[in-house]
């Protein structure tokens, strides 16, 4: 079952990737259309969620990983896209501030979990069964 969600991961996020590198061309291969205008930057932010579930299902990751890579991703690339000027709605800044004080929390949330999981038992106050 590893290898199975290993290969989905995999995928998933090479698909991501594509979608944020070449969006267009991934339009005329899937949908026979290239994609264009204001469907360029969805299918960047598609191709960021699909790296993040790839991120998440890697095996020995975790969905707090995967959440934190998909607010990272978002916020920087939202961020270039109002800096760029092209498309700029009325919430493009505002989904910045919330995708930033987002990764803030899940990064502080994932530095506590990888914290709390490289203490010792003892650290923790868990008792070892032995």
């Amino acid at each position: 079952m590893k290898k199975v969600l290993l290969l989905a991961a995999v995928s998933e996020a090479a698909t991501g990737l594509a979608l944020l590198i070449v969006p267009s061309l991934v339009g005329r291969l899937l949908l026979g259309q290239e994609l264009a205008g204001v469907a360029i930057p969805v299918a960047r932010v598609l191709g960021i969620a699909l790296i993040a579930l790839g991120v998440a299902c890697w095996p020995g990751r975790t969905a707090l990983g995967g959440m934190l890579t998909y607010s990272l991703l978002a916020t920087l690339y939202l961020a270039y896209v109002g800096l760029e000027g092209q498309w700029i709605g009325q919430l493009l800044w505002a989904a910045v501030a919330g995708h930033a004080v987002l990764t803030l929390l899940l990064g502080i949330a994932w530095r506590a979990a990888r914290t709390a999981g490289g203490c010792a038992p003892e650290a923790r106050n868990e008792t070892s069964p032995h």
